[in-house]
C-alpha cells in the first residue's frame, strides 16, 4: 500500500531492452509536495525511468505507483493525474496563446466553466494577458516555455514532470521559470524534475544521480555535498559520472 504522504514509490524498477539494461533495478520514493531532481548523465537511463513513470512504457520488472495508480495496469489513470513538459514540448506556433491554453484545456479534461477561470489565472500570473490573441511562434523563447509549464499544470495534477524544461533559454528566463516551479508545488503540485543544470539541482528537495542504469545517490543537496567533500552538486555529478561506463 502506497505511505500516504508519498506521491510516487518505486521499488526495484527494471527496464531491458534486449540484453541491454537501460534500468537497473531502481529504488526510490518522491514526498508530497516536494522538488525531486532525477539526475544522471546521457545514456543513465533517466528517460526511460521517467516513461515508465509517466504510463509510456511498461518495465520489466518491478513496482511502481505513481498519483496511487499502478503502473503496470492503470496507466491511463496516471496519465490524468499528472502534468507533463520537456524542453521538445510543442505548443502549436500557428495557433493563439489563447488558443493553445483552450486546447490543452480539454485534452487535459478541464470543463469548459473552470477552464476560462483557470487560463485567465495563468495569464494574469505570467503577465500575459495582453498576448492572448499573440501567436505562440512571436513570443520569446522564454516566453513559449513559461507558457508550456502552464498548460502542463492548467488540469492541477498532483505531479508534473519536467524533462529539462530549461534548456535553449537565458539564465534570466531560468530564475523566472523556477519561480513558477516554486508557485505550483506551494499549491500542492509535486515537481519531478530533470535538468542538466547542476546549479538548477541545488533548488530541488532532494536529488537522485543514475549512473548507467543505476541511482548511485540520493539525498538533499546538502548531505550529498558533505558525503562527497564537494563544494556544489556539479562537483557531486563529476565524481560519480567518472564511473559510468555507458553514454549515449
Amino acid at each position: 500500500m502506497m505511505d500516504k504522504g508519498h506521491v510516487i514509490e518505486v521499488e526495484h524498477l527494471t527496464k531491458r531492452f534486449g540484453d541491454f539494461t537501460a534500468v537497473d533495478d531502481i529504488s526510490f520514493h518522491v514526498s508530497r509536495g516536494e522538488i525531486f531532481g532525477f539526475l544522471g548523465a546521457n545514456g543513465a537511463g533517466k528517460t526511460t525511468a521517467m516513461r515508465m513513470l509517466t504510463g509510456l512504457s511498461f518495465p520489466t520488472s518491478g513496482k511502481g505507483i505513481v498519483a496511487g495508480f499502478d503502473i503496470w495496469t492503470q496507466s491511463e489513470l496516471i496519465k490524468k493525474h499528472i502534468g507533463y513538459m520537456s524542453q521538445k514540448f510543442a505548443l502549436y506556433g500557428d495557433l493563439t496563446v489563447q488558443d493553445n491554453l483552450e486546447l490543452f484545456a480539454g485534452i487535459y479534461g478541464v470543463s469548459r466553466r473552470d477552464a476560462g477561470q483557470r487560463i485567465d489565472e495563468l495569464l494574469g500570473r505570467l503577465s500575459l494577458s495582453h498576448e492572448r490573441g499573440s501567436l505562440v511562434k512571436d513570443l520569446p523563447q522564454g516566453w513559449k516555455q513559461k507558457l508550456a509549464f502552464s498548460v502542463s499544470i492548467i488540469h492541477k495534477p498532483e505531479i508534473v514532470f519536467l524533462d529539462e524544461p530549461t534548456g535553449g533559454v537565458d539564465p534570466a528566463a531560468r530564475r523566472q521559470f523556477w519561480e513558477l516551479i516554486y508557485e505550483a508545488v506551494d499549491e500542492g503540485i509535486t515537481a519531478f524534475v530533470t535538468t542538466h543544470y547542476m546549479d538548477e539541482a541545488e533548488y530541488c528537495n532532494r536529488i537522485s544521480m543514475m549512473v548507467d542504469g543505476r541511482i548511485d545517490a540520493l539525498d538533499s543537496p546538502a548531505a550529498l555535498k558533505a558525503r562527497y567533500g564537494a563544494g556544489s552538486i556539479a562537483e557531486v555529478f563529476d565524481i560519480l559520472a567518472r564511473g559510468a561506463v555507458r553514454s549515449e
